[in-house]
């Protein structure tokens, strides 16, 4: 599988977006979704595998880390795919508050 392929997968993308800034334990990622630990420590020997993240190993605890310079072109894509729907995600708060503000100037 390439690198392309293994961010396919939306539960792979959003763990690249969990360890993008930040490196968090293989447990501390399994705990933001709602699927098995086993699950997701699949989707980590995936990202893992294609050059994705990094793995520190620290005595029996692993963390991970987004290896934004092994993934190339690809993490501009990353990047401009989570600020797109950040933008859009403020729009849409901004018109419901708009529409909030205008109901209440309504009564």
């Amino acid at each position: 599988m390439d690198a392309v392929q293994a961010v396919a997968e939306p539960r792979r993308r959003e763990i690249l977006r969990l360890v993008w800034d930040t490196e968090l334990s293989a447990g501390e990622i399994a705990d933001r979704f709602d699927v098995t630990f086993g699950a997701v420590s699949q989707h980590l020997k995936v990202l893992r595998d294609t050059g994705l993240v990094t793995l520190r190993q620290d005595g029996k605890k692993r963390f991970y880390r987004a290896d934004r310079e092994g993934m190339g072109p690809l993490a501009d894509y990353l990047r401009a795919m989570w600020a797109t729907k950040l933008d859009t995600l403020a729009e849409l708060a901004e018109a419901a508050e708009r529409a909030d503000g205008a109901e209440g100037n309504a009564s």
